[in-house]
């Protein structure tokens, strides 16, 4: 089994605290962990959230007490670390907040990077942190908060920037779940974001991490979206989206079941 998504912010950059995930990822009966950092994390990546730190000045804060790592520290440790010996397959990547119009920052910061991987994600709707929170979702139309998701899913697979993309309908972190006829567009939005997931060789999560992180019920994905998947021949990959070591593998058997292994 794979877990896709596994996070390393919360603790130093040695072998050490990897041996920690890999340690739980045996115990789950895993072949492969994927491990990442988000974008947030970097200074060279500010320009990426700039629009939120605008909008809202709690994703300022938010954001100011996430960043102030250097991308090459990053970098340099995966470099170290490839040249270890693992009892598993370990790989390194970098899950990237999509936001259009930064793709070239996306593919100046990442070029020659001693990645494996590149995943992207949706985490803002222009601007805004639809997952920080429940109450940052006054004000919003659900429907349209579902529609704008998708549709940032598409710009992301369209991109040619990512080789997963990572928990595809996160925007019902919070329960709040579109109507049936905003249903019927979202429909034509998930066919159109399978294929150009397909077209452009990616993955995509079929993920625990909502079930792990915010506590809702169930994993992977919602039937219409994980059909259109299937429909179009979407190479699916499962994933924890653990952030701390006794996550890794989290779930992982019950994303296998979602799917139907």
């Amino acid at each position: 089994m794979i877990d896709a998504h596994v996070h390393i912010e919360r603790g130093p950059y040695t072998r050490a605290w990897i041996d920690r995930f890999v340690e739980t990822a045996l115990e789950r009966g895993l072949d492969s962990l994927w491990f990442l950092e988000h974008t947030h994390r970097f200074v060279e990546f500010a320009p990426l959230y700039r629009e939120a730190a605008a909008r809202d000045p709690r994703h300022a804060a938010w954001l100011a007490r996430k960043t102030g790592l250097h991308l090459s520290e990053y970098t340099a440790f995966v470099e170290a670390m490839k040249v270890e010996v693992f009892p598993i397959e370990v790989r390194w990547g970098l899950e990237v907040c999509h936001v259009p119009g930064k793709e070239s920052l996306v593919r100046k910061l990442t070029e020659g990077a001693p990645f494996d991987f590149l995943t992207g994600s949706v985490h803002w709707i222009d601007g805004w942190g639809f997952d920080h929170g429940p109450e940052y979702w006054e004000g919003h139309d659900v429907d349209e908060a579902w529609l704008r998701h998708a549709e940032l899913s598409v710009d992301l697979a369209e991109s040619g920037l990512y080789d997963v993309i990572a928990h595809p309908d996160s925007i019902k972190c919070f329960g709040f779940m579109p109507s049936p006829r905003a249903e019927v567009e979202l429909a034509s939005r998930y066919a159109r974001l399978a294929r150009a997931l397909r077209d452009g060789g990616m993955a995509a999560e079929v993920s625990a991490g909502l079930a792990n992180n915010y506590g809702r019920p169930g994993v992977g994905m919602e039937p219409d979206l994980l059909g259109a998947m299937r429909d179009a021949g979407v190479r699916l990959v499962t994933a924890s989206d653990a952030h701390r070591p006794e996550d890794a593998g989290l779930r992982v058997g019950e994303c296998e079941r979602a799917m139907g292994r």
